[in-house]
């Protein structure tokens, strides 16, 4: 490590236009020069895939040591830093129209049509509480599309806000899904004005980061040669980011075809979605913006297809297979594909540089659903991967199996004790899953 005179607080920004900073990793100069290494700061994420995965290409064999199925052969080289969990048991009530809602506290919600919603905090949000209170953002709460406005896609009795959240800031709270990438980006840099100024310094095709290069020449005459290369190196992708964002606004601006109204910087291509949303993240927490995430890559029942991978067909469509080859195919094709974008997630954050590790080291990411076998909408065998050491917390490598059926509920109980919180009693859980 290159310990410079100078001392940069690990809040540090460069500023830049009125309403712009941005937020820098983890450098030499935020070190103090009495300590070798900043202590691992936890992170946590989950990510949610709608219409679950038959368990018979999704469980590992019985050893503990894992041994990765075909599904999962892209995580091979991730396999030391993935954990699969098997056993477990979704909360009751984990059908289409509620499975979110509970997927992130394992216990009830209220059935209702009205607005008298009534859930319980999700973990997520009980580690802002002990973890997120001090960064710019205590939460990042993303997705790719809302259903609340489709006709029959809410109904059994139950509201659409539980189809359209991970989160729960509290029982009677939920949070919304930000699903446009511009405004995460624009949250987590900085940017000021009404909506017509904003739209207009977009359209002017200017940089977020014109407006604070002059802070980070500064900044780089003052730390040492691998400071500069990081600052460098983050800088650039930030711009590479804002340049895909900015592609996609103007794709959707000089499209031929009437489309319907959409949020200027939504990519018309679901690929690039998701992959936008995963780098806004890892830019988020490389920068310690900050320290928690959820994202919901699809509303469970969504009529999102997949012509990219050759199934054109509805995720959903093609979830009720039953048991058809050629369908259970296109299933499992879904599956990996969705799978392989979080790879390349986890991929990102393992090569990403973090004090005396990397992201991936520091952090736990939840990965999975709320059912197994979606074409009996299955409440046993659910799909569930962690990815991430949780700062020496969590060793990886390995199957996790559990007595079928393992609540749900005990996984999030294990999650708090992972982070070192106190969760009071859950609702079904009857222990605490080993991790």
């Amino acid at each position: 490590m290159f310990i410079t005179k100078k001392h940069v607080s690990r809040r540090a920004v460069l500023r830049g236009a009125v309403g712009t900073a941005i937020g820098l990793p983890l450098l030499d100069a935020m070190v103090p020069a009495a300590h070798a290494e900043p202590p691992p700061q936890f992170r946590f994420g989950a990510v949610y895939v709608p219409n679950g995965v038959r368990p018979q290409i999704w469980t590992p064999p019985p050893a503990a040591k894992l041994e990765l199925p075909p599904l999962l052969k892209r995580f091979e080289p991730l396999r030391e830093h993935v954990n699969i969990v098997t056993g477990l048991r979704a909360a009751p009530q984990s059908e289409h129209h509620s499975a979110t809602s509970l997927w992130l506290h394992g216990g009830s919600v209220r059935k209702t049509e009205g607005p008298d919603v009534l859930s319980a905090q999700t973990i997520d949000q009980h580690i802002v509480d002990a973890i997120g209170q001090d960064t710019a953002l205590p939460s990042l709460e993303l997705g790719v599309e809302d259903m609340s406005g489709s006709p029959g896609s809410c109904a059994f009795g139950y509201t659409c806000i539980y189809m359209n959240t991970l989160s729960w800031r509290t029982p009677t709270a939920p949070l919304p899904m930000e699903l446009n990438p511009q405004t995460v980006f624009e949250r987590l840099f900085g940017d000021s004005g009404t909506p017509e100024q904003r739209a207009a310094r977009w359209s002017d095709k200017s940089s977020l980061l014109d407006s604070v290069l002059a802070a980070a020449q500064g900044l780089r005459a003052d730390v040492g040669p691998q400071d500069r290369v990081t600052i460098d190196e983050y800088l650039e992708n930030v711009r590479e980011v804002e340049r895909r964002i900015e592609l996609a606004g103007r794709q959707q601006a000089d499209s031929a075809v009437d489309l319907p109204a959409a949020p200027t910087g939504v990519p018309a291509s679901y690929d690039e979605h998701v992959k936008l949303m995963y780098e806004l993240v890892a830019l988020a927490w490389r920068a310690d913006v900050t320290r928690v995430f959820t994202f919901m890559k699809g509303v469970e029942a969504s009529p999102i297809n997949y012509p990219q991978i050759g199934v054109p067909e509805s995720h959903h469509i093609v979830s009720h297979h039953q048991e058809n080859p050629e369908a259970m195919q296109k299933y499992a094709k879904i599956n990996g594909y969705h799978l392989g974008l979080f790879g390349d997630f986890v991929e990102r954050l393992k090569a990403t540089p973090d004090g005396a590790g990397s992201l991936l080291d520091h952090s736990l990411i939840m990965y999975g659903s709320a059912m197994g076998n979606g074409n009996i909408h299955d409440q046993t065998k659910i799909p569930i991967m962690l990815a991430g050491g949780a700062g020496g917390r969590v060793k990886g490598g390995r199957h996790i199996a559990n007595p079928d059926p393992t609540p749900m509920a005990n996984l999030i109980a294990a999650f708090g004790e992972v982070a070192g919180i106190e969760l009071g009693p859950l609702e079904h859980s009857t222990g605490r899953v080993a991790l």
